[in-house]
């Protein structure tokens, strides 16, 4: 863990939070309790859960606590790759802005958790911080096993406006992981990843579903526990980063490595990537129905409950209508 990121998991900024203890070695049938423990969980609370009440906040920080996977990104077992295979995955364009967005997810989660004073919220987002620099060492391991060549990292410094960072993060993953786990159902379909680092993969995946999960509830209560007269505000910084979100993805950023060398990178890559996945013509109605089945499934084992994302679900289903729509006309 970078040194920046270490220390807001230190007592006086984020206080009461330890970071888990990981096992050194991986044993396979307590690997696969804890893969089920992560995917399912239902709270023992009788009835509705109002949302933004203390119940509904003690639960969300509960199921955050008994879903957490203890896996140790130094013990995983990359498989060999063929030179084929070796090749596709190396030369997807996603490995530079994937390290570096976990870099940011980190330091942003982590400075906002600090800033919370309710300590069951603070605990879940420390944890879910925690969580996201782990990603970032899964993949460095992954980048030093098969030899990808990343740019230099630029800085991480801490964002002034807390709320604001965690709001652009959230949301970012809210809108990545539901076309991620489109893509990386369609590559296990097509083969593009083999068997082996699919599963290599797939905790992490799930571990992407619980965090947005996290967002979508703190994100709830959050709203329902602010005064009447904050809440006109915070609903324009939630636009405010909408808008954000869509020009980043509207073409290509350009930002600066480590070195000072400007670099250009495909913040869209989960939304157009389909066809680096498979060698099978996609269509953009097929791949939506897929990142919708996907999105179900993976949230299908959390107590309903709960919240999930709704924006993109939402949003890709008015896409589908509007595509039947526009087929029928032109018959």
């Amino acid at each position: 863990m970078s040194a920046a990121v270490d220390d807001f998991f230190t007592e006086s900024h984020v206080p009461g939070f330890v970071p888990p203890v990981l096992p050194n070695e991986r044993h396979q049938d307590a690997m696969d309790r804890a893969d089920r423990t992560a995917r399912h969980w239902q709270s023992k609370v009788q009835g509705k859960i109002r949302i933004g009440s203390d119940v509904h906040k003690a639960e969300v920080h509960r199921m955050f606590a008994e879903t957490f996977n203890p896996y140790r990104p130094s013990v995983i077992p990359w498989p060999k790759l063929d030179a084929e295979t070796l090749h596709r995955i190396t030369s997807l364009p996603i490995w530079d802005i994937a390290v570096e967005t976990e870099g940011k997810a980190r330091l942003r989660m982590a400075a906002y958790a600090g800033d919370l004073r309710d300590p069951d919220m603070r605990m879940a987002l420390a944890l879910n911080a925690w969580e996201e620099n782990r990603h970032k060492d899964v993949l460095s391991k992954l980048v030093q096993a098969y030899d990808i060549p990343l740019a230099v990292e630029p800085p991480y410094i801490k964002p002034k406006d807390t709320e604001w960072a965690y709001l652009v993060t959230g949301f970012s993953e809210c809108v990545d992981s539901f076309f991620a786990f489109g893509l990386f159902e369609v590559a296990k379909r097509s083969g593009f990843f083999p068997p082996e680092l699919i599963e290599t993969f797939e905790p992490v995946m799930q571990e992407e579903c619980r965090h947005i999960l996290l967002f979508a509830n703190w994100l709830a209560w959050h709203r329902a526990r602010l005064p009447f007269y904050k809440r006109p505000w915070f609903e324009l910084r939630v636009w405010a980063v909408w808008v954000f979100l869509g020009y980043e993805r509207v073409g290509l950023a350009r930002s600066m490595d480590g070195e000072g060398k400007e670099r250009t990178q495909d913040n869209n890559f989960t939304v157009t990537g389909a066809q680096s996945m498979s060698n099978v013509e996609i269509e953009i109605g097929e791949l939506m129905q897929i990142c919708l089945a996907e999105n179900d499934r993976r949230f299908s084992g959390y107590d309903t409950r709960l919240l999930r994302p709704t924006t993109m679900p939402a949003l890709t289903r008015l896409a589908i209508r509007v595509m039947k729509m526009m087929k029928r006309k032109k018959k």
